[in-house]
């Protein structure tokens, strides 16, 4: 018997990456109305000096210029929007910190909370910079996901439909992956999956 063909790896649509890229450029926003609002809650305490607020408020502007370039920004300036990802961390731990050391208990809280949200986000946006990639492997099926990907051995998948335009993974424990793929297949690449489907789960394609 012939060897069989090489991995493929093939980009995908996938579903919660997806909603990541649209949901962060309103985070960006919400995040610049937030240090917005508390530079301008703080305008008139003399004790923190002007610095305090033009600093917050020039950080504000950016992001908000971030957010109005366009919708694409994270996929087209990836290290732009890990900068002000990491500026929004930073500002919510900063202010989580210094309203506990004046024992304000609930919006220390409520900035630690953010904090740990935007931090999350930002773990789960590097796994964007690369393009989402079902690899189909002679071990198995590896899937892209959040916060974690995914592994199948061949052993764990019952069957797998694919079409040009999508493919659908059932595994032996009753759970499925759909997804669509970015490009839509070559006939070549089909049959590669086929054989891939023949010789280790027994398919003979319809």
């Amino acid at each position: 018997m012939e060897d069989l063909m090489e991995g493929l790896a093939l980009p995908i649509v996938h579903p919660a990456f997806e909603r990541i890229k649209q949901t962060g450029r309103w985070l960006h926003l919400i995040a610049g109305l937030l240090i917005l609002g508390h530079a301008l809650s703080h305008l008139r305490q003399p004790e923190l000096g002007p610095i305090y607020f033009w600093c917050q408020l020039i950080i504000a502007v950016d992001i908000f210029i971030l957010v109005a370039s366009g919708r694409n920004m994270l996929v087209q300036l990836p290290a732009v929007n890990l900068i002000f990802r990491i500026i929004e961390i930073l500002f919510f731990l900063g202010i989580s910190l210094v309203m506990a050391s004046t024992q304000q208990w609930m919006t220390s809280g409520v900035h630690g909370l953010l904090f740990l949200a935007y931090a999350f986000l930002l773990f789960c946006e590097r796994q964007l910079r690369a393009e989402s990639r079902l690899t189909i492997l002679h071990s198995g099926v590896a899937i892209p996901g959040i916060p974690a990907n995914t592994f199948l051995l061949w052993s764990e998948i019952n069957h797998i439909e694919s079409r040009y335009d999508s493919i659908r993974i059932e595994t032996s424990l009753s759970k499925e992956f759909g997804f669509a793929f970015r490009h839509n297949l070559s006939f070549g690449q089909l049959e590669q999956i086929h054989e891939f489907c023949r010789h280790y789960l027994g398919e003979v394609p319809a």
